[in-house]
């Protein structure tokens, strides 16, 4: 059976990790010397204590994970970080409903980056600092974290890979896995240093180039101003935010083998990373030439309000330069395409995954070969790999399930009296973990404070479960996961 134990004396630790980092915003909190000092020491010293009594409970536990215990620990963190990431928010006073809350709290760790906040540029710098954070740790994975600076803390951490990781693929670079998470890690840190510089370089102040770096990098989109990016109105900072969410959406062991072991080849001969770059490409060029021809956009205004959006959207970062709403209808089909499909796996970006969208086209061309030489076998190779018939299954049940939770989430949110095209892009928005909308209700720079909490209670379990690729999750709600043997 589960390893309560084990599996509680991992969840204590993690909420010690938890607390540490709301140390590191109470310190904002005391520099600034804001309202939000008491908020954020409660809320730590509430977050060690719960976190002592797990470890309490975990005493003298064997520290062996099955991957049975892998899973629950997985879905449990994520649910525990984020009710407990909410409490700096209500103890502080800035969002006094538990709905809203732990809505906010959710999207943070998930990295959905759908907001119920209003105006943002009211919150004190402890607050922002706590909204940003939340989705820098989310990026890479919590307990994925944990393997990278505590190995020995998780005894089944290539089962917990296994069930935090996204895609349907998961590549090493050693063969380690603690070493794997800390190259990547290190790859992940330097990206967002290396944005936080450029941004600071292209006149942002320290706190904004810190804030903006942590949620570009982690494919968030938190802003700590109300008009996100646009408030800067500088192309300059356009672009970079454009470079660093393009790179965070690509796979990171793949950044690690054409750029750290210099094999640039091997990034422009993977088939994912040439989809991601085709499909934002050709997004781009389309979208383009309909601000041109329908909105009398300049050519460059153009090109880099395409490109923004269009890379925004699949790499579900959420950022805005400006107002997708007011764009023509077609481009909104386009952007809920992209928005749908993702970036790579192995990045810190949501969605279906290009991967998948590769593994999905190959098994549709091998389906017209088929129907020529029934008796051919025809694998599905990626990258020279031959795709195992397991993952195949896999791939057609995730894109089902997938498709079958926004239809039926769009449907309770159109009967709750939420417009369609609102309600099929809130959908699709939670489960590629994107945070924009597209619609007349809510529009792309606007908060989701308006939904009943009804719907901000069904959008919570969305945001995880798309966060954690909802096998992790459904998993746990079958009956074979509770039988003994």
């Amino acid at each position: 059976m589960v390893n309560l134990r084990i599996i509680s004396k991992i969840i204590g630790s993690l909420l010690f990790i938890e607390a540490f980092f709301m140390s590191w915003c109470a310190i904002i909190s005391f520099s600034y010397d804001e309202d939000d000092q008491m908020a954020f020491l409660l809320s730590m010293l509430l977050t060690f204590g719960c976190g002592a009594l797990f470890m309490l409970f975990g005493k003298n536990a064997e520290n062996i994970l099955s991957r049975r215990d892998a899973y629950l620990l997985v879905t449990a963190v994520w649910v525990i970080f984020s009710f407990f990431g909410m409490f700096p928010f209500l103890t502080h006073g800035c969002i006094p409903n538990v709905t809203d809350a732990f809505f906010e709290s959710t999207s943070g760790f998930s990295t959905t980056g759908a907001s119920i906040i209003d105006d943002v540029e009211i919150l004190p710098h402890g607050i922002l600092f706590w909204r940003s954070l939340t989705q820098w740790i989310g990026g890479l994975g919590i307990v994925f974290f944990t393997i990278a600076i505590l190995p020995s803390l998780v005894g089944g951490s290539v089962k917990v890979f296994a069930a935090e990781a996204t895609g349907p693929i998961k590549a090493k670079m050693h063969p380690r896995l603690s070493t794997t998470a800390k190259w990547i890690w290190s790859i992940y840190l330097t990206l967002t240093i290396a944005c936080g510089l450029a941004f600071w370089a292209a006149g942002m102040n320290w706190f904004e180039a810190v804030n903006y770096a942590m949620t570009t990098t982690a494919t968030g989109g938190f802003a700590i101003h109300n008009e996100s990016t646009e408030y800067f109105d500088s192309a300059t900072i356009d672009y970079i935010s454009i470079t660093f969410q393009f790179l965070s959406g690509i796979n990171f062991t793949l950044l690690y083998i054409s750029i750290i072991k210099m094999k640039l080849k091997s990034l422009f001969t993977n088939s994912e990373f040439k989809l991601y770059i085709s499909v934002v490409a050709g997004a781009t060029l389309w979208i383009m030439y309909l601000l041109l021809t329908r909105m009398d956009y300049d050519l460059e205004h153009a090109f880099r309000s395409a490109l923004f959006q269009v890379v925004s959207f699949m790499t579900t970062t959420g950022m805005f330069n400006e107002d997708a709403g007011t764009w023509p209808h077609i481009t909104w089909v386009i952007l809920g395409v992209v928005m749908y499909l993702g970036a790579c796996a192995g990045s810190t970006s949501g969605g279906f995954k290009c991967i998948r969208g590769v593994m999905l086209l190959k098994v549709i061309r091998n389906n017209f070969r088929q129907s020529l030489h029934p008796n051919a076998v025809l694998p599905v190779k990626i990258n020279g790999i031959n795709i195992p018939q397991l993952k195949l299954v896999a791939l057609f049940a995730f894109f089902t399930l997938t498709i079958l939770m926004v239809i039926i989430t769009a449907t309770i949110m159109i009967v709750a009296g939420i417009d369609n095209t609102n309600a099929i892009t809130i959908a699709l928005s939670c489960v590629s973990n994107v945070g924009p909308t597209l619609g007349t209700q809510i529009g792309p720079v606007m908060s989701w404070s308006i939904l009943p909490d009804y719907i901000k209670w069904l959008l919570c379990p969305l945001m995880l479960m798309g966060r954690l690729e909802i096998m992790t999750v459904l998993v746990l709600f079958t009956r074979s996961f509770w039988k003994e043997n």
